[in-house]
């Protein structure tokens, strides 16, 4: 199977590539995991990954600046249901508009917007760094066997912004930082991440290793 990361020159490449990677010798399987930014090579690919870090509007801009990109991905993922999973801006950028010092609009996928975190609690800073444990919304592939709630594993989180989808049935985790922050999105054959699986060690290699046996 052939797993695409895409390189458009936002994101933690190595680290992300060297997870996936080990995930997939974790398993016992024999995947090709490429970084690429050809679009072609997204239209060939069974799944792909998309990370992110940054502002939003650099990040879509990085995206749209590759000729074809945008249009691979919505052939590749809407049209042909090909498994996407986002990574931190990466997965911010499923929403509708980023409001991150100026308006971006986002691919649309999973409506909202993505809005500075503002914590309940005063002594609480942004952004928001540090290892988290996630409160499940829904049940879903990527999270099985993956210990979940006050108990669980934790996730490391690193952001100033926040998804803020529209419709809660497209909402998987939350976790805690003053308040409620989406920490997991999804829909049909569509997952994004707040919280970066590279980085977050026992987690996040079942989380990737779900990924890459997800059949939507």
């Amino acid at each position: 199977m052939s797993i695409i990361l895409i390189d458009y020159g936002s994101g933690n490449l190595h680290s992300a590539k060297k997870a996936l990677e080990r995930a997939a010798a974790l398993s016992n399987r024999a995947d090709i995991i490429q970084v690429s930014a050809d679009p072609d090579a997204i239209r060939r690919a069974d799944r792909v990954v998309l990370p992110g870090v940054g502002a939003f509007a650099d990040c879509k801009r990085g995206l749209t600046s590759t000729p074809g990109m945008l249009e691979a991905l919505e052939e590749a993922v809407l049209k042909r249901g090909m498994p996407f999973l986002g990574i931190c801006v990466g997965m911010q950028l499923l929403a509708t508009r980023g409001l991150e010092h100026v308006t971006t609009p986002g691919f649309d996928w999973i409506k909202g917007d993505v809005a500075l975190i503002q914590p309940q609690d005063a002594s609480l800073k942004v952004p928001h760094m540090g290892w988290n444990t996630l409160s499940p919304r829904l049940d879903h592939p990527l999270l099985k066997d993956i210990p979940t709630g006050p108990n669980g594993l934790h996730a490391y989180f690193v952001h100033s912004f926040q998804f803020k989808p529209q419709h809660e049935s497209e909402v998987l985790t939350e976790t805690d930082y003053g308040g409620s922050i989406v920490a997991m999105v999804g829909r049909d054959n569509i997952v994004g991440t707040q919280f970066h699986p590279e980085k977050s060690q026992k987690l996040g290699l079942a989380l990737i290793s779900n990924f890459l046996a997800w059949r939507p």
